[in-house]
C-alpha cells in the first residue's frame, strides 16, 4: 500500500471532531448544545424537569444521577455528538445510552408534535438502565411506547402488524433482545411487534406487573426470572398466547383499509365509476335521439293536410273511382263475419 493510500484510510476512518458545546444545568440534568442549538436548549431546559416527573411517575419511581442531553441541530452535528460506538441509525432521530445515563437529541425534532413523546421516550431507555442490566431490546423499546402513549402512528403500526401477520414476518423475541435490525423496514416491524406484545401484557396483567418486573431486576434477578414472579406465569407462556392471538387482533382483510391499499382501490373505482357513466351517457343519448325521431314522424303524420269533406261529397255525387278519403288513423280494419 502507497503512502497515500494508507494516508487516505486512516484519514477516511477518523471521524469529524465533535462541534464546540456550551452548557445549561437544571437540579437533574445537563444539556450540553452547539451553538445552531442554543434556543432549543433554553425551551427545554424550561421543561425537561417536569418531563422527567411525568416519567418518574409511570415507572413508579424516579432513576438515580443527573442525566445529560446531548442536543445539536442537523443531521451532521448530531451524529458528531454521538458516544464511541458507532454512529445513530439513518432512520433514528434521538437515541439513548442508558448505562451512561445520556440522551442525544436532533433538535429539530423538538419542534415536531411529538418531539416531548420522543425525548420522553428516551427517558424512559435511561431510567430503565439506571434501575438494572440485562433488559431485552423488545422490552425497553415496547415499554417506552406504551408508558409515553406513541399512538400517533397507530394505523402506521396496525399495518405493519397485519402485514407481518399475514406474510408471517415476525420475529421471534430472542432475535430481538441484544438489539434490533438495521434496515429501516425490519426496524418498524420490531418496534411495532414489541409495542403489540407489551400492550397485550398489560391488557391480561395490568400495570402492577411491569412495576413489580422493576423491583425485580432492580434486585437482580435477570429478566426471565423477574418476569416469572412478577407475571406469575413464564414468558414463554405469554408469548405463546400472543402469537396464537394475533391473527385476531391483526385479520388479514384490514390490510385493504391501509392508507396506500385504500387510495389503489379509490382509484380504481374512480376509473371504473369513469367508464360506467360515459356508457350510461351514451345510452341516454341514443335513446333521446330515438324519442326525437319518433317524434318528428309522429308530428309530421299528424299535421298532414285532411281534404275538406264538402269536396269529398262532391266527389262522391260525381261518381269519382276512390270515394273513402286516406285516413292516417284507418291503417287497418277489422271484421267478424
Amino acid at each position: 500500500m502507497t503512502f497515500l493510500a494508507a494516508l487516505l484510510v486512516v484519514t477516511a476512518a477518523t471521524p469529524p471532531p465533535p462541534p464546540p458545546l456550551a452548557e445549561l444545568s437544571t437540579p437533574r440534568f445537563v444539556i450540553r448544545y452547539t451553538q445552531q442549538a442554543e434556543g432549543m436548549a433554553r425551551v427545554l431546559s424550561r421543561d425537561v424537569e417536569s418531563m422527567r416527573d411525568d416519567v418518574a411517575s409511570l415507572l413508579g419511581r424516579d432513576w438515580p444521577g443527573v442525566t445529560e442531553i446531548r442536543l445539536g441541530t442537523g443531521r451532521e452535528q448530531y451524529e458528531a455528538l454521538a458516544l464511541p460506538g458507532g454512529p445513530p441509525p439513518e432512520w433514528a432521530i434521538a437515541l439513548a445510552y442508558p448505562g451512561r445515563n445520556v440522551v442525544l437529541l436532533e433538535a429539530n425534532s423538538l419542534l415536531g408534535p411529538d418531539g416531548r413523546k420522543t425525548l420522553k421516550h428516551e427517558l424512559v431507555h435511561v431510567a430503565l438502565g439506571q434501575f438494572a442490566t440485562g433488559w431485552p431490546r423488545w422490552f425497553q423499546e415496547g415499554l417506552a411506547m406504551e408508558l409515553t402513549g406513541e399512538r400517533q402512528w397507530r394505523m402506521e403500526q396496525f399495518a405493519t402488524m397485519t402485514t407481518a401477520v399475514t406474510s408471517g414476518r415476525l420475529y421471534d423475541f430472542r432475535q430481538l433482545e441484544a438489539g434490533f435490525p438495521a434496515s429501516a423496514h425490519g426496524a418498524e416491524v420490531a418496534y411495532a411487534q414489541s409495542a403489540a406484545f407489551v400492550e397485550f401484557l398489560r391488557q391480561r396483567n395490568g400495570r402492577g406487573a411491569f412495576l413489580r418486573l422493576i423491583d425485580r431486576m432492580a434486585q437482580g434477578d435477570n429478566f426471565e426470572k423477574a418476569f416469572g414472579v412478577a407475571f406469575y406465569v413464564p414468558i414463554s407462556i405469554e408469548e405463546a398466547a400472543f402469537f396464537r392471538e394475533l391473527p385476531r387482533r391483526y385479520p388479514w382483510w384490514t390490510v385493504l383499509l391501509s392508507s396506500s391499499a385504500l387510495w389503489a382501490a379509490m382509484s380504481v373505482l374512480l376509473v371504473v365509476g369513469y367508464f360506467r357513466r360515459r356508457r350510461e351517457v351514451r345510452a341516454l343519448r341514443a335513446r333521446q335521439a330515438a324519442l326525437e325521431v319518433k317524434y318528428e314522424l309522429s308530428k309530421a303524420l299528424l299535421l298532414r293536410p285532411v281534404m275538406n269533406d264538402d269536396a269529398e261529397l262532391d266527389g262522391l255525387a260525381g261518381g269519382a273511382t276512390n270515394p273513402l278519403p286516406q285516413r292516417p288513423w284507418l291503417v287497418t280494419s277489422v271484421t267478424e263475419k
